[in-house]
């Protein structure tokens, strides 16, 4: 674990009106990761702390913790020329060592000493405050076309969590549905709506977006 990232509430920059949790910086104490409870009227973030902005869209239990490998940050960092800190992309844990992009849905994390497991639940999709806080044009476009989401986990097991800590992946589900084939799928290539259903542990909403498109 690389660093650990929380919310520096500011007002968000595509509705000024409201606040927003995505401009996150790192932590310097142990923070407690727990389950939030459903996305309306739970706790918002599964770290202690964090801020979620808008609960109609984010935060809830398949949304409690958001990963991002600093490997991709750096990839980012060459192609937009410019310095990206750990946490910029909003996530509240930046890794190294962990392929996230190719991490299975359902594949269970343990995280340090403290008993923290955490479960790939799903891949980021970007947003309008997103490409608002980056400020840069057609960012939606560009962080879709490459593909690199992070993912969203669970929490199963409650714990502490702190730079430093080692992650060993406890469980490794035996089907192929990745966080980046999820992410290709709902964005991009929706023939591959019908391969994701196989993970059990997708997130509920996006179970659910599938099953629309192929009802449809």
């Amino acid at each position: 674990m690389l660093s650990v990232n929380l919310a520096r509430v500011r007002a968000n920059p595509d509705a000024p009106s409201r606040p927003t949790g995505i401009d996150k910086v790192a932590a310097h104490e142990p923070v407690m990761v727990r389950a939030p409870g459903p996305r309306r009227g739970g706790l918002g973030s599964g770290l202690v702390g964090d801020t979620i902005g808008n609960p109609k869209h984010h935060g809830g239990d398949d949304q409690a913790v958001y990963v991002y490998a600093r490997e991709d940050l750096d990839g980012w960092e060459s192609h937009l020329d410019r310095t990206l800190t750990n946490g910029m992309f909003g996530e509240n844990l930046t890794t190294t060592g962990v392929d996230v992009t190719h991490a299975r849905i359902g594949e269970r994390w343990r995280i340090g000493a403290d008993g923290l497991v955490l479960e790939v639940s799903a891949p980021r999709t970007p947003c309008r405050t997103f490409s608002a806080f980056l400020q840069l044009d057609g960012w939606m476009k560009t962080f879709t076309k490459a593909a690199k989401p992070g993912a969203y986990l669970r929490v199963i097991s409650p714990g502490t969590v702190r730079a430093g800590d080692d992650i060993h992946v406890e469980h490794r589900p035996d089907h192929d549905v990745t966080i980046g084939l999820v992410f290709r799928a709902r964005m991009s290539e929706p023939e591959l709506l019908p391969q994701v259903l196989a993970a059990d542990a997708l997130a509920e909403e996006v179970k659910e977006h599938a099953r629309r498109r192929l009802d449809g």
